[in-house]
């Protein structure tokens, strides 16, 4: 299989990341290394305390995203969103989408098509007790595929875990540090049709406490 590298990104400072567009609100502070990020509103808040952070750039249908992550803190739940279109096609930020603020019914159930990725999942008590990673097929909530979680808990976590998704055709695989945790095969007829390219976007629920680099993205053929 060849690959293109078509996007890299450090996130290591504020200049990385000033074209990415947050829905919601978080505070993002930078090492010189990595992106920290955490909720500003209080968690008892609920939804309004979660957010988006998107990624400007769209990306064609088959890709390899690959990221760094480390847990700062352990109640919470991260996930990507990937191939994230309006539902008629639309670019994710058309005016004529509905406004978005982070609540995850608008990303599952609203206007948009979009795969989501699951992981670091510590949210609720049955997350805490049983850690897996989720892939979810929307518009509509479909939960596709499920697999162990390997990443431990905060005090355990002494080092940045690459997390990689790769989208090729209808075959989804979503990997931490070179292990596979699961792989989904789209039939495109039981959970919609096949989605294709899109935006990218990282999503937090508070309180957790997370860092994150080395974002890239490549195009597979």
């Amino acid at each position: 299989m060849k690959e293109e590298l078509l996007y890299e990104n450090p996130m290591k400072n504020k200049e990385d990341l000033k074209s990415f567009i947050l829905e919601g609100r978080a505070d993002l502070s930078f090492d010189g290394n990595s992106m920290t990020v955490k909720n500003t509103l209080d968690d008892r808040m609920g939804q309004k305390a979660n957010y988006v952070l998107w990624c400007p750039r769209e990306f064609p249908s088959d890709i390899r995203i690959e990221w760094e992550f480390m847990p700062v803190t352990n109640r919470g739940l991260c996930m990507l969103f990937f191939a994230a279109k309006g539902l008629h096609g639309e670019d994710l930020f058309d005016p004529a989408l509905h406004r978005r603020n982070g609540e995850y019914v608008q990303y599952h159930s609203g206007d948009i098509n979009t795969f989501h990725v699951s992981y670091f999942r510590r949210k609720e008590p049955d997350e805490r007790a049983f850690h897996t990673c989720n892939l979810r097929k929307s518009k509509g909530f479909y939960l596709v595929a499920q697999g162990a979680d390997p990443i431990p808990d905060a005090e355990d976590a002494d080092e940045f875990y690459r997390i990689t998704v790769e989208k090729k055709e209808n075959m989804v695989t979503f990997s931490v540090n070179d292990l596979c945790v699961f792989t989904y095969r789209d039939d495109q007829k039981m959970h919609g049709p096949l989605l294709g390219g899109g935006k990218i976007g990282f999503r937090q629920l508070a309180p957790l406490t997370a860092k994150y680099k080395n974002l890239r993205v490549y195009r597979l053929s």
